[in-house]
């Protein structure tokens, strides 16, 4: 094994234990608007909503780096509301590192003829589970062919390796116009996660979301219309920091966008995203839509993109009134949805 190749495999190896407290982030953060904030749940035109996002990253390294979220939530337009669930999960290296959440969520919306404001919380179970086996550590790696078949590490087996946790998040939205700021905080009551009998608390991810939609042809139908919508994502979770600038144009069911994510912190992240996503069925008259979405990111950080073949995600939405709705075809531009 080359120097190179021990330098990687080493890496990959201890990249779990290295992020263990800081959370992933998607590049189709649109594709995850109750991930991203709980204010957007039941954000949207129409009367149900559904929506999947998987991330695979680091395709070229061994290991397995994957996410998923899923879920599904309801526009409460009597009542002012918005509710949800949410499922997500990740796994991290070679399937040892697993974890599995399930939250719901609550919004509640205060709208205007020219404005939206929702506030949301959303509260849930997270379960962590390490499966020691798959650990590979240094005296079980030979400097000159890599990892020993059947070798057994000298370190000490933990007593716990797995836990229950409560987490807590919450988010606030505000669409005036053409204009979109969201600001959300998880992890409200950091969660002891430690898996080592010492207390390790998950420290809380603040995020914020800064969205445009600027008008190409005035006075066009907002479904057939053509945009450029200018946004920018932040994170902030402890001393790790990122943010996404980038553009999208959208011209009816199609939308292409180009985006560079990058942070004040080595951590590997740092990359071009390009995406491009598809709404089917975008001119029926209940509201029905079926979104597909994917996006490639380029990594330019040192772990290059020669390494790591870069990090691909895929997204699917679904959207539709109920048959005999009172709010098919009243949608009034101010939703989340309507910047993505």
């Amino acid at each position: 094994m080359t120097g190179r190749k021990m330098i990687l495999f080493m890496l990959v190896m201890a990249l779990p234990l290295i992020s263990l407290g800081q959370d992933h982030i998607y590049s189709q953060f649109y594709n995850a608007p109750i991930y991203l904030n709980p204010a957007l749940t039941g954000q949207f035109e129409g009367d149900i909503r559904f929506n999947a996002l998987y991330r695979n990253q680091w395709t070229g390294l061994a290991g397995d780096f994957s996410y998923m979220s899923a879920s599904g939530d309801l526009n409460l337009d009597k009542i002012n509301s918005g509710v949800g669930l949410i499922f997500n999960r990740s796994t991290e290296g070679t399937a040892y590192l697993v974890k599995n959440n399930i939250a719901a969520s609550y919004s509640y919306i205060i709208g205007g003829d020219d404005f939206t404001l929702s506030f949301g919380l959303q509260a849930g179970i997270t379960n962590q589970k390490l499966n020691w086996d798959k650990l590979v550590f240094g005296d079980q790696i030979d400097i000159g062919t890599g990892y020993i078949p059947g070798s057994v590490s000298g370190a000490e087996r933990p007593t716990i390796d797995s836990r229950f946790y409560f987490d807590a998040n919450a988010g606030t939205n505000f669409v005036y116009g053409k204009f979109m700021l969201g600001v959300a905080a998880h992890h409200l009551n950091r969660p002891d996660e430690s898996l080592s009998g010492f207390q390790t608390k998950l420290p809380m991810r603040i995020s914020a979301n800064v969205s445009y939609k600027l008008t190409l042809i005035p006075d066009q139908y907002d479904r057939d219309g053509s945009y450029l919508i200018p946004s920018i994502v932040a994170y902030k979770q402890q001393n790790v920091s990122s943010y996404s600038v980038g553009m999208q144009y959208k011209y009816a069911g199609i939308n292409a966008g180009i985006w560079y994510r990058g942070g004040g912190n080595s951590n590997g992240n740092d990359a071009i995203v390009f995406s491009v996503i598809f709404d089917i069925f975008n001119r029926r008259t209940n509201g029905e839509k079926f979104r597909l979405g994917i996006s490639h990111d380029a990594t330019t950080s040192k772990i290059n993109y020669t390494n790591t073949n870069g990090t691909s995600e895929i997204g699917i939405g679904y959207e539709k009134y109920f048959q005999n709705s009172s709010k098919g075809g009243r949608a009034n531009g101010l939703r989340c949805y309507d910047f993505y």
